[in-house]
C-alpha cells in the first residue's frame, strides 16, 4: 500500500507539514563540534541532521595529485547506514559519489585556493538522518564549516530545492514530497546569485524553471541570514536588536514581494553607509590638507628665519673682509707715497 498523500496542498496554500509554498523548514547551527577536525559544522534542518569536517590544508599524497599553482578540494558526502527507515549498505555508492562530485564543484567559485599551492583541503560531509534535501543541507554545513577552518573565501555558498506538487511549486521539499513530487531542483548559489548548482530531476517548464530559481533565490536569502548568525555568535558579537531584526527579516520573507522589498531597503541601507564612509573620508581629507598646510608654513617660517640669519653672519663677513682689505689698500699706499717723498 503506498503512503502518498491525496493532496499535498490544502485549499488555503498550506503544505503537510504545515507551511506556505515559499516558506522554508527550520534551521538550526552549531559550529566547531569537532574538537580534532580543523573546522566543523552540525547543522539541523527539518528532520534532516548533517555533521560536515573539514580538514586541511595539508600536503596531499600521492604527490602525482598534487596542484602547483593551487590546492585541491576533495569533497566526500555520505549517509550513514542508519540515516534512513530501511537501513542502508554502508560505504560509497554510485548515488554518494555523483552528489560528491557535483557539490564539490558548487565552491569552486569561492574557495580562493591559490593560497596553498600543493596542498589539499578535504570536506566530508555525514548525513546522520535523511528527510529530503540532504545534498543541500550538506552544502550549507560544508560552507560554514570551511570558514570555521579558516579557509579563504570570496562568500558564503547557500543550497535549497525547489519542486513541483500539486502542479505547483514549491520551496525546500519534505520527504513526501520528495518521494512523489512531480519534479525536484536542488540549487546552489553565492551571495551574489551565481549558481554553481543545478540540478533536476522530473520535468519543468521554461517558466516554472525561471520561477523556481527566484523562489531559491528567496529561501537562500534566509539560510544566508542563519549562516551569518552563527558566524557571528561565535566570531564576533551579537547585538540583540539587530539578532531581533533579523528575525523579524526571516519573518517577513513569505513572499516575493516582501523579498524584492527587504533588498530595496537593505540596497537603500548600502547606499547611505556609503554615502556617510565618503562622507567622513572628504573631512578626514580635509582636516589632513589644513594640517599639511599649516606645517607647510611653519616649516617656511622656521626656514625663513634661519636663512636670515645666515644672511646677516655672510654679510658680516663680507663686511669684514672688505673693511681689512681696504685697511691693507690704505697702509700700502702710504708705504708707497713715504718711499715717494724720500
Amino acid at each position: 500500500m503506498s503512503d502518498k498523500p491525496e493532496k499535498f496542498i490544502d485549499e488555503n496554500g498550506i503544505r503537510l507539514d504545515g507551511r506556505r509554498v515559499d516558506e522554508i523548514r527550520p534551521m538550526t547551527v552549531e559550529m566547531g563540534v569537532l574538537s580534532r577536525a580543523d573546522g566543523s559544522c552540525y547543522l539541523e534542518w527539518g528532520n534532516n541532521k548533517v555533521l560536515a569536517a573539514v580538514y586541511g590544508p595539508r600536503e596531499l599524497h600521492p604527490r602525482r595529485l598534487q596542484r602547483p599553482g593551487e590546492a585541491l578540494v576533495r569533497y566526500r558526502y555520505n549517509m550513514a547506514a542508519f540515516s534512513v527507515e530501511d537501513r542502508i549498505r554502508p560505504g560509497p555508492s554510485r548515488r554518494s559519489t555523483e552528489i560528491s562530485k557535483v557539490s564539490g564543484e558548487a565552491f569552486e567559485p569561492v574557495v580562493m585556493k591559490q593560497f596553498y599551492p600543493s596542498a589539499v583541503i578535504d570536506v566530508f560531509a555525514e548525513v546522520l538522518q535523511a528527510d529530503a534535501g540532504t545534498r543541500t543541507a550538506a552544502i550549507n554545513a560544508a560552507t560554514l564549516a570551511l570558514v570555521d577552518a579558516g579557509i579563504p573565501m570570496k562568500g558564503l555558498v547557500a543550497a535549497c530545492a525547489v519542486g513541483k506538487v500539486d502542479g505547483q511549486l514549491v520551496i525546500d521539499l519534505n520527504k513526501p514530497e520528495d518521494n512523489y513530487g512531480d519534479a525536484d531542483l536542488p540549487i546552489a548559489m553565492t551571495e551574489d546569485g551565481e549558481i554553481t548548482l543545478l540540478q533536476m530531476d522530473g520535468n519543468l517548464t521554461v517558466e516554472e524553471i525561471n520561477k523556481g530559481v527566484e523562489m531559491v533565490k528567496a529561501g537562500c536569502e534566509q539560510i544566508f541570514a542563519i549562516q551569518k548568525a552563527a558566524l557571528l555568535e561565535k566570531f564576533g558579537t551579537v547585538d540583540e536588536e539587530e539578532v531581533l531584526e533579523d528575525a523579524e527579516l526571516q519573518a517577513e520573507l513569505s513572499s516575493e514581494e516582501d523579498v524584492s522589498e527587504a533588498v530595496e531597503e537593505v540596497e537603500e541601507l548600502v547606499e547611505e553607509a556609503a554615502a556617510e564612509e565618503t562622507e567622513a573620508q572628504e573631512e578626514e581629507e580635509v582636516e589632513e590638507a589644513e594640517t599639511m598646510f599649516e606645517e607647510d608654513v611653519a616649516e617656511f617660517e622656521e626656514d625663513e628665519e634661519e636663512n636670515g640669519e645666515e644672511l646677516e653672519v655672510v654679510v658680516a663677513e663680507v663686511s669684514e673682509e672688505e673693511i681689512t682689505s681696504e685697511s691693507e689698500d690704505i697702509e700700502s699706499n702710504e708705504e708707497e707715497g713715504d718711499k715717494y717723498e724720500q
